[in-house]
């Protein structure tokens, strides 16, 4: 059987992209064992050829109802599937499910019926959030960054734009890359639907937000960049564990420097 991927190029660079990043969370240290999620909105490059196939699994509950997501289509990284796997293979560590007409549950219509992760409720419903509110944004990654992950350790950074202000102060690249910053999210249970619920609050005013002693959980308009973000935030955070490892605190780029910043890039103050 061919794979859905034959001659659909766009389709398959989505997943080509998908394939990369699970290779540099891997590498980073990022995704151990089958740490970590992608859910990536491929609806826009489905063709009514695809739209026909038939189901190769059962139908699943989502476990709740998302209208905003009627007749969507969604790659999704596995559950159980590892992101080293999932960048070398990631058609047999990875499917495209179909959200039916009720908004409220899916099948697997290609190219193998690889269940998805066991967060994809909480991954769909931030979806559905986002069409709903109009973004552009369509996919979502949740990986575990060693040096961001290692900050939340500490009370002090888990106050309101405390690690905001730090990790934009420690490069300009921060700034200029991750403008809304950093959203906290205090420890809830992994998967749960309340933390589900408090990400989705959150990204009104975030791109990225932090679980404490968890992760984070990125969005942005494909994966690459949802990655590039979380990359520039932890290059930051590397940068300050660095300067304190040195034995001092770091002075970081001041109030004024930063404001400069914003205007010259023409960024959110």
């Amino acid at each position: 059987m061919a794979s859905i991927l034959e001659n659909r190029p766009a389709l398959a660079h989505e997943v080509e992209q998908v394939a990369e990043v699970a290779g540099y969370l891997w590498q980073k240290g990022w995704a151990e064992r089958n740490g970590g999620n992608i859910t990536v909105n491929v609806t826009e490059y489905i063709d009514d050829e695809i739209k026909a196939m038939p189901a190769i699994s059962p139908v699943y509950p989502i476990g709740a109802v998302l209208p905003h997501l009627k007749g969507c289509y969604f790659y999704c990284k596995g559950t159980n599937k590892r992101m080293r796997d999932l960048a070398r293979w990631p058609m047999e560590n990875g499917s495209f499910i179909r959200i039916l007409d009720d908004c409220a549950s899916y099948v697997i219509i290609a190219d193998n019926p690889v269940k998805p992760t066991s967060e994809l409720p909480s991954h769909l419903a931030v979806h559905n959030y986002l069409i709903g509110k109009g973004s552009n944004y369509k996919a979502s990654l949740h990986t575990h960054p060693i040096e961001l992950v290692a900050m939340t350790h500490c009370p002090k950074y888990l106050q309101k734009d405390v690690a905001t202000r730090l990790l934009w102060s420690m490069i300009p690249e921060t700034k200029a890359f991750c403008p809304r910053g950093l959203g906290i999210i205090p420890y809830q249970l992994p998967g749960s639907n309340e933390l589900a619920e408090s990400t989705i609050h959150e990204l009104g005013d975030y791109d990225v937000t932090i679980w404490e002693k968890h992760g984070v959980f990125a969005v942005d308009t494909d994966i690459m960049n949802a990655f590039d973000q979380v990359d520039v935030l932890n290059k930051s955070a590397q940068i300050y564990i660095c300067a304190k490892n040195m034995g001092f605190e770091p002075d970081g780029m001041t109030d004024e420097q930063m404001r400069e910043m914003s205007v010259a890039f023409n960024l959110p103050k």
